[in-house]
């Protein structure tokens, strides 16, 4: 991704009661997942040339979706937006078979870059639906990757939007249920609503393993040990990024005295950083790390130069590209078919 233009002293280093700096989260930024997904547009867009179309954004960034934009991507709502024959790539967050089975009728070449962990929360629901198992699935009503799962099993799937909404669930049999989640949620409260079920339905059935994806699970711990020892909070992230917003209230709920979400390093307010001597740093799991390294290069002109990485954990893991893209136009393995470009190391 292209560093973003920067406009240099627009953050003044005020004084405040002594001295200051930055901690930054790590890990931060792009998960394995986001990556492999970018990647796939990239790969697409060299493999068949422009356009290439993209349902829905291919990760929920500005700055990721406008570059793509000039390389040569066109995002669509729906696939019957998209001219018979062409090719189209499905976005991180997952689809329902029924837009499988439209993308098949358009006669378009579809590339699946759904993230192998919301794959993962699919082939469950489809399972348990099968068992005849009914589905309480945690997630946000509207969000991509809740439509994607939902859609794997309608008839079997209840939506259950927060810990409030679980007095009002109407069930068929309390005692065939079975829960799921959107990967992206805050943990805290995914338990929560968990528990108020448990105690709703006291045979409630746990999936085999925890839905919410590695990388939400680690930058909120991250944003957890940060967040009482700063004096403000600034996540880098979109509005429309599930995982951001959630960054965002952890860092309040765990003691940050206030936190902020920004796409760009130029929408910090100098009143954000009044009497600030310590700022902490994270970025949402589908977020470049030039859009931080330009929120860095800010704050040092606003006197925070000091910067601590607090490290909570490492990743290393990498996923396949999707099957269409593993070789190059002369059908030999791609040297990048093992996902996508190296990671900054934390720091």
């Amino acid at each position: 991704m292209p560093r973003m233009r920067r406009e240099s002293g627009r953050l003044k280093d005020l004084p405040v009661d002594g001295a200051k700096k930055v901690l930054l989260a790590a890990p931060r930024g792009y998960c394995a997942g986001v990556d492999r997904a970018v990647v796939a547009v990239e790969k697409a867009l060299t493999r068949y040339g422009a356009p290439v179309y993209v349902r829905k954004q291919i990760v929920h960034n500005v700055h990721v979706v406008n570059t793509l934009e000039k390389m040569g991507a066109i995002f669509v709502e729906e696939v019957e937006e998209v001219p018979e024959g062409a090719n189209v790539v499905f976005s991180a967050h997952g689809v329902s078979p029924a837009v499988v089975q439209a993308a098949d009728d358009r006669g378009l070449h579809a590339i699946d870059a759904t993230c192998p962990l919301v794959t993962k929360v699919h082939r469950e629901a489809v399972r348990f639906a099968k068992q005849d198992l009914e589905i309480l699935l945690i997630g946000h009503d509207g969000h991509e990757e809740v439509e994607g799962t939902a859609g794997q099993a309608p008839d079997r799937i209840t939506i259950v939007n927060s810990p409030e909404e679980v007095d009002s669930i109407v069930v068929q049999n309390p005692d065939k249920l079975v829960w799921l989640s959107q990967t992206t949620l805050s943990v805290d409260e995914t338990m929560e609503t968990v528990r108020r079920l448990r105690e709703r339905f006291p045979n409630l059935q746990d999936p085999p393993s925890d839905d919410i994806c590695y990388a939400t699970q680690n930058r909120q711990v991250a944003i957890k040990k940060i967040a009482p020892q700063a004096d403000v909070v600034i996540v880098v992230g979109s509005s429309n990024s599930s995982n951001s917003v959630r960054l965002k209230e952890v860092a309040l709920e765990y003691g940050a005295r206030a936190a902020y979400r920004v796409d760009f390093a130029n929408e910090v307010q100098q009143s954000w950083l009044d009497g600030a001597r310590t700022i902490g740093v994270s970025s949402g799991a589908s977020v470049p790390e030039v859009l931080v390294q330009e929120l860095l290069d800010d704050l040092a002109d606003a006197g925070y130069s000091d910067v601590e990485a607090t490290v909570t954990a490492e990743e290393d893991l990498v996923f396949s590209l999707p099957k269409e893209l593993r070789q190059d136009a002369n059908g030999k393995r791609d040297t990048r078919a093992l996902g996508g470009r190296v990671r900054p190391a934390a720091k």
